[in-house]
């Protein structure tokens, strides 16, 4: 196993962010060399100094952990990649090089880094299930998020959904990103094409 391994991370949320880094940075062979929560000042800061492995989410409000995985896989093709998430049945493996539960114990976290990046190993948390292809159904999203899908396919605004719903415009909004993220589409056409193959909406 390599002396120091590089580490960068990118999640969108700032107190698990600041969190992991203070616990990695706990072992004398990890180095934080990139944080944040953004990928576009991830990927302008990567090309000065490539970590050994990125550690990613999967729901982000710009990308998803998955397409991000795909862009550094294809021009990073060394750098190791492990996603941290709070879904357990939302990603494919083909371009990680492990999986893990952000409720993860620090220990087993900590050695799976050193397994990734050391022994070149795959880690995935016990009840992974490995998976080419995304397979939805209508359970996977909530009643609220198909009430929003709704709007959305008629065509409502983000304020206008806060208000017919009663909520905050932030709530919308986190609503949105994991709706997006559960039905893997980035953008509107291809959520409503997604949502009327799953019935989830009316023609």
């Amino acid at each position: 196993m390599k002396n120091t391994i590089k580490i960068a991370i990118i999640d969108d949320h700032l107190i698990f962010l600041k969190g992991l880094i203070m616990l990695l940075e706990q072992d004398e062979n990890f180095e934080i060399i990139h944080a944040y929560n953004n990928y576009s000042d991830l990927l302008k800061n990567i090309k000065l100094q490539e970590p050994d492995i990125l550690i990613t989410d999967i729901s982000m409000p710009q990308i998803n952990g998955i397409e991000l995985s795909k862009m550094v896989r294809k021009y990073y093709p060394d750098i190791k990649i492990m996603v941290m998430s709070s879904y357990s049945n939302m990603v494919s493996a083909a371009d990680v090089d492990g999986y893990l539960l952000k409720d993860t114990d620090s220990e087993i976290l900590i050695e799976s880094i050193k397994r990734i990046v050391g022994k070149n190993e795959k880690v995935f948390y016990k009840d992974f299930q490995t998976t080419e292809k995304y397979d939805f159904n209508k359970s996977i999203v909530s009643k609220r998020e198909k009430e929003i899908i709704d709007f959305i396919g008629k065509g409502y605004t983000t304020d206008e959904i806060a208000e017919k719903l009663c909520i905050s415009k932030h709530t919308v909004e986190t609503h949105r990103k994991n709706i997006f993220n559960k039905l893997q589409v980035n953008n509107i056409a291809a959520l409503i094409k997604k949502s009327i193959t799953l019935g989830l909406i009316d023609v």
